[in-house]
């Protein structure tokens, strides 16, 4: 792998004094070290600044930048995306974590397979750090499979602009990372997953993905006024989207019913 292949790896950050720490920890304790770790703040309220003033004083890798006013996730990445000067894309969200061989398995995968869009397996934990999902990825997908469900987790994607250039978040304020996924594959067939758990997603008890009828919501609102599908096919991946969460809810159900 050639170390001119520099990762640019965007984190938003919005109040997340508590979990921020760990993130740039797990992002240092890549084995792949030729990364840049852009941090835009979002115009937080608490001490996540001050936080991230301290690894970057330590690793000149880390810059923070901060955003005047609160205007949402998709252009604090946005501007991350603008400062970066890395080949390739990276995102991982302020709460989660990286395993240490993430990025140097990611980009050997790409680069040996001359993928421009891929993802990793990932798994769940609470606010405490317990494990409370694992999930299920299918090898690769397309345009029209994701529709159905987006199951790319914005912490595991990497995108190659030396192939796509950069591609910007549609300006939403939720389900942004699912409208980017939508976007890059209209330019390429296929994304093509990594078949490993390389990376930790906490649900957070005040988070969108914790309310189902607003992601419900936002997930209609994509299909209809960023994707401009007529009313039929709304109607038809939005059934698949609801079929696979009742699927999912009711295994977890079953899952905690068998661990008692």
């Amino acid at each position: 792998m050639s170390i001119s292949s520099l990762v640019s790896v965007i984190t938003p950050l919005y109040n997340a004094e508590a979990y921020i720490g760990k993130t740039i920890t797990s992002v240092l304790a890549q084995s792949y070290s030729n990364f840049e770790l852009i941090v835009v703040d979002d115009s937080s309220s608490d001490d996540s600044c001050s936080i991230v003033n301290v690894f970057a004083q330590l690793d000149q890798r880390i810059k923070l930048i901060k955003l005047e006013k609160n205007s949402g996730a998709a252009v604090a990445r946005n501007t991350g995306i603008e400062h970066a000067t890395g080949r390739f894309i990276a995102f991982l969200d302020s709460d989660d974590t990286w395993h240490p061989e993430k990025l140097e398995k990611q980009l050997d995968f790409m680069l040996k397979n001359e993928y421009a869009f891929t993802y990793t397996k990932y798994h769940q934990v609470n606010e405490n750090g317990e494990l409370i999902g694992e999930l299920h990825f299918p090898t690769q997908t397309n345009y029209h499979n994701l529709l159905k469900t987006c199951f790319i987790g914005c912490l595991t994607a990497i995108y190659d602009t030396h192939r796509l250039g950069k591609v910007y978040f549609p300006l939403i304020r939720k389900r942004q990372d699912f409208a980017l996924w939508l976007k890059i594959l209209k330019q390429v067939d296929q994304a093509y997953c990594v078949p490993e758990d390389l990376a930790s997603y906490t649900v957070r008890s005040d988070s969108i993905s914790a309310n189902k009828l607003k992601a419900a919501q936002y997930n209609w609102h994509l299909y209809r006024n960023i994707e401009k599908l007529n009313i039929l096919k709304s109607i038809y991946y939005f059934s698949h989207y609801a079929i696979r969460g009742i699927i999912r809810s009711k295994f977890k159900v079953l899952s905690k019913a068998l661990k008692l």
